[in-house]
């Protein structure tokens, strides 16, 4: 595939973060899938080596794979749903067809006459036979949920449809399925930097003093606050946020506790170094970023040098770590050379990056899980590829020698990896942000 996307960094220059009206975004959305449905889709067909693709899914009950391929009006399947697309490579034909009562928008074709064949597997059966594919990719997967989503009733119905000449050429789409909900098209692209802007600018606003009194704001006072905000904005969160505390007098908790989301509600009070996990949906996009904060003691006029040094630290870990993102290797060896490398220069790293598109946590080499530092079996062996997003999640344990204790420097943004390498889509937090009282 060749995307040529360097450009899109410009635009979270000259972008301003304005959110366009339902119909303005629906157009959007809709002329985005069908960029990708028609040049996307084929050269992930021909990477994956799969001549017939078939989605089987029911109202209510959708495919995560089909849910991105319904245009702005479909809010969810129509009674059974039954997308088949076959691409033959040798005369470069693709076909995407619905054996369905309606059209899927403009982008699907209906191929099914309910009044000449009665029998809906009949007629998907009668496509496939005057196709005649080597491979039927159909989304079962061990390792990707995402992937994995026709569902036991579905397969029963159309397995016990097919003569068995076609039940032999079934096999699972996963890569397939993977490769289009991980693979960003360059109209995507152009969208992203908005996106990710909007959440930078959601977070500056949350971590100042428009928002945060201290000593009368709460931490979840600031969590509802960026809930209404994001309502407010028109948009939609995809999880619910969380801003937590670390200060001088309170020991360091464990992962397991951080990743919980146990954290109580705390009053913000001068000398608290506040941390917040946030992300937005918009327009079929999702974003993940964790920054943090200092709340200035009245003697103070900048965020402590020791505390500005610990964070430098944690820079220090993505840095080594999104310069070890290399095609074709797996989410496991890009983790563990990072682990390694960062060890070596002292730090205390941990990595838990994720794939990041059309879900929040997509599809996609895993690299790390807070909880699994050694490697993920199955998704955490899935290659690096082209023209990918990342939520750039981790952190590092830094010793505060003026605070007596470990603090953890939590960061996560968002970037690209392509082929002029790996860049941040919006840039990064680089300083501690300071809320002035």
């Amino acid at each position: 595939m060749k995307y040529i996307y360097f450009l899109f960094f410009l635009f979270s220059i000259t972008l301003s973060a304005q959110v366009l009206s339902e119909r303005e975004r629906a157009l959007l959305k809709d002329e985005i899938l069908a960029d990708r449905l028609d040049n996307l889709l084929p050269q992930l067909m021909d990477r994956s080596e799969m001549d017939m693709w078939i989605l089987i899914s029911r109202e209510y009950n959708e495919d995560p794979v089909m849910r991105t391929m319904l245009p702005a009006e479909w809010l969810n399947a129509r009674r059974r749903t039954i997308i088949v697309f076959y691409r033959n490579k040798e005369e470069n034909t693709f076909e995407k067809l619905a054996v369905a009562r309606y059209d899927i928008g403009k982008n699907i074709t209906s191929a099914w006459n309910k009044e000449e064949e009665p029998d809906q597997w009949k007629a998907l059966v009668e496509i496939i036979k005057n196709r005649n594919p080597k491979k039927i990719g159909i989304n079962v997967s061990e390792n990707f949920g995402i992937a994995d989503g026709l569902v036991q009733t579905d397969f029963l119905e159309f397995k016990n449809a097919l003569p068995q000449a076609y039940i032999d050429k079934l096999v699972s789409a996963e890569n397939l399925s993977v490769a289009w909900i991980e693979t960003r098209s360059q109209k995507e692209m152009e969208l992203y930097p908005t996106l990710v802007k909007i959440t930078h600018d959601i977070i500056d606003e949350a971590f100042s003093s428009k928002v945060i009194s201290p000593g009368k704001t709460t931490t979840d006072d600031v969590v509802w606050w960026m809930r209404q905000k994001v309502t407010d904005m028109g948009l939609e969160t995809w999880f619910h946020p969380t801003i937590d505390v670390q200060r001088n007098n309170e020991e360091l908790k464990s992962h397991i506790h951080s990743f919980s989301k146990g954290e109580e509600e705390k009053l913000i009070i001068p000398g608290d170094l506040l941390h917040c996990d946030f992300g937005i949906t918009y327009i079929g996009l999702n974003t993940d970023c964790q920054q943090h904060a200092y709340v200035l003691k009245e003697n103070e006029v900048e965020v402590p040098e020791f505390l500005s040094e610990a964070f430098k630290k944690g820079n220090r870990v993505q840095d080594i770590f999104t310069s070890n993102f290399e095609k074709g290797q797996t989410g496991n060896q890009i983790l563990l050379k990072s682990l390694e490398e960062a060890k070596e220069e002292g730090l205390r790293p941990s990595i838990y990056t994720h794939p990041l598109g059309v879900y929040g946590h997509s599809a996609g080499p895993t690299i790390g899980m807070w909880d699994s530092q050694g490697g993920v079996s199955g998704s955490g062996d899935y290659p690096l590829y082209y023209n990918t997003v990342y939520a750039i999640e981790l952190n590092a344990t830094v010793e505060i020698k003026e605070w007596k204790k470990d603090i953890r420097i939590m960061l996560e943004e968002d970037g690209f990896y392509g082929e002029n390498g790996f860049q941040y889509i919006n840039e990064r937090q680089e300083e501690i942000k300071k809320i002035i009282h």
